[in-house]
């Protein structure tokens, strides 16, 4: 396998399912574990804030909005790297009828990669608006004088919104990555 994936040749049909296969598994795990640390972050992230005292609450929810939505896209991504495994396992049967068409497994890849580059427009975007409120926070304290003022101090929980969507980011561009190369080699 590993000698016919820097070749000009297209690959066999069997080739492609057994790298497609385990593309799909990679991806469905490595996605899954930012996604499961990501989700996990998040939670924390909105179940230990107190969104009514601080205001600036309203860009980190914001931020945090933007978050979920890009966890639900990769939950979808997630589902779709399964999805790939099944298809190279339909590829890989003896019955050549109920193998998927080039185009099927095109518009699958395509759809992946919509999906991810979608994902990854999210996180990068609910990571700016989390950054740029904790930054502005940074900014507006006064700098080598304590402060004991709650109002002042930059929440830990904001980093686990940041650390969530680095997290997401990173989920993102591999399922990106993975689905561009699966693309390109089919093709």
């Amino acid at each position: 396998m590993t000698s016919h994936l820097g070749s000009s040749q297209p690959p066999t049909k069997q080739q492609f399912a057994t790298t497609f296969r385990l593309a799909g598994q990679i991806g469905f795990w490595v996605q899954l574990a930012l996604g499961a640390l990501s989700g996990v972050a998040l939670l924390l992230a909105i179940f230990s804030r107190n969104v009514g005292e601080r205001p600036d609450s309203a860009v980190i929810g914001f931020g945090i909005f933007l978050a979920v939505c890009g966890i639900l896209v990769l939950g979808f991504r997630v589902y779709w790297a399964f999805r790939y495994r099944r298809l190279a396992k339909r590829l890989q049967m003896p019955d050549s009828s109920l193998h998927p068409t080039k185009e099927d497994i095109v518009n699958v890849l395509r759809i992946g990669l919509i999906a991810s580059l979608v994902g990854l427009l999210l996180a990068f975007l609910a990571a700016e608006v989390t950054v740029a409120a904790v930054l502005g926070k940074a900014l507006a304290q006064p700098q080598g004088v304590a402060m004991y003022s709650p109002r002042n101090i930059i929440p830990t929980l904001d980093i686990f919104v940041i650390l969530a969507n680095v997290n997401m980011i990173g989920a993102h561009l591999f399922g990106s990555i993975n689905s561009l190369w699966l693309l390109n080699w089919v093709d």
